[in-house]
């Protein structure tokens, strides 16, 4: 692998950090552009997790927003390579937020496009990535219909407590299915709106510019460096933040409700990967390992490790919540060279045996509040 200039948006955060060390080990030179949001950072706003690298100067660190067109046109003067990964992180809160959310995923993504496309010198490649949340509910089957992309739950079902999907044809139980890149893409909140544009703003530039583009659509990523202390985060890390600080993990509907968790070195690898050409040009793939795990066992992994008192299951569901969604990995294997290689049951360990020595500041019932007062619970 040839030596690049890569810069990679985001790089300061959970997963940009993580990617940034593999680049920094493979001998490329990085740079990152990262505006520290303090909900992600800390109040101090410091680039922590990728300090060393800064101090020694395998990395060039510009503090800068992506909506800031002249931060933007620094950062990406002399890169061969983009890896687009700043993002405002959270779907409760996005609906409450509706114009932050689509200024810093939307309007970001537009002014890192333009000022690619204006630079002088073509770019070699670009990644983005995207999330599983653009497909709203996942995959499913009926025994009569077959296969059924169905809407979300109707309220009044929900209000019965009646949490399982449904066929919008006879109404008989649905059962779960992998979700792949065919679904049609039916994103149920702004944060998943705002990423699914994202994704489409440079899959359409990447191919009217000549831009080899790849979008990884990431499914619910753990692991070491989480944001603890942010309450809108990925639940793993909401979950682990409450046992932590000695209190019960809050969990809407009745915690049946499943996802495919896929660790952070995983989506390293799938990120590594997509540098090089492959078949997974001008596609999205999913960064999956094809496993559905309910929150219930979550949870009884993590207070395996961690300890902490039981959950409080509320009974409550947030407008826009899906049921089940699991990736199907067939695609990234076939096109990118992808598969999932860390465990559930290894990965929840890294975790755990990190978060044992973080301080953790739980803001989970300011968080639940703010979803209240908007009217977004139920």
């Amino acid at each position: 692998m040839s030596r690049k200039r890569i810069l990679v948006t985001g790089g300061a955060g959970f997963i940009g950090s993580h990617f940034v060390d593999s680049l920094v080990e493979r001998g490329h030179a990085v740079s990152v552009l990262d505006n520290l949001d303090p909900q992600v950072h800390g109040e101090n706003g410091e680039p922590a997790a990728i300090a060393g690298h800064i101090a020694s100067g395998a990395v060039r660190f510009t503090r800068g927003d992506v909506r800031d067109p002249e931060a933007v046109r620094s950062a990406v003067a002399d890169v061969d390579v983009v890896y687009h990964e700043a993002a405002a992180v959270g779907v409760g809160q996005s609906m409450y937020r509706i114009a932050d959310y689509v200024r810093a995923n939307c309007e970001g993504t537009g002014v890192l496009l333009q000022q690619i496309i204006d630079r002088k010198r073509p770019l070699e490649r670009l990644v983005v990535a995207s999330s599983m949340s653009i497909y709203g509910e996942g995959q499913y089957e009926c025994e009569i219909h077959g296969q059924v992309d169905p809407p979300l739950r109707p309220e009044a079902q929900l209000r019965e407590a009646d949490w399982e999907m449904r066929c919008p044809v006879c109404r008989a139980p649905l059962t779960p299915q992998p979700t792949g890149e065919s679904k049609p893409l039916q994103p149920t909140s702004v944060y998943a709106v705002s990423k699914r544009d994202q994704e489409e703003l440079c899959l359409s530039v990447g191919n009217a510019y000549g831009i080899p583009t790849v979008a990884l659509r990431y499914f619910n990523v753990y692991g070491p460096r989480q944001s603890l202390s942010n309450p809108y985060t990925g639940v793993a890390a909401i979950f682990t933040c409450r046992l932590l600080n000695g209190r019960p993990p809050i969990v809407f509907e009745d915690g049946a409700q499943s996802r495919d968790f896929v660790h952070v070195q995983d989506i390293v690898k799938a990120n590594l990967l997509a540098l090089e050409p492959s078949a997974a040009d001008g596609h999205a793939v999913n960064v999956a390992t094809g496993r559905s795990l309910g929150l219930r066992e979550l949870l009884a992994a993590l207070r395996g490790k961690l300890g902490g008192p039981e959950p409080e299951y509320t009974g409550e569901f947030r407008k826009g919540d899906i049921r089940h969604c699991f990736g199907d990995p067939t695609k990234a294997r076939e096109l990118l060279g992808f598969e999932a290689s860390i465990p559930f049951e290894t990965g929840i360990d890294d975790l755990a045996a990190w978060a044992a020595e973080q301080d953790a500041v739980d803001r989970m019932d300011r968080a639940r509040e703010e979803l209240v007062t908007a009217g977004l619970t139920v």
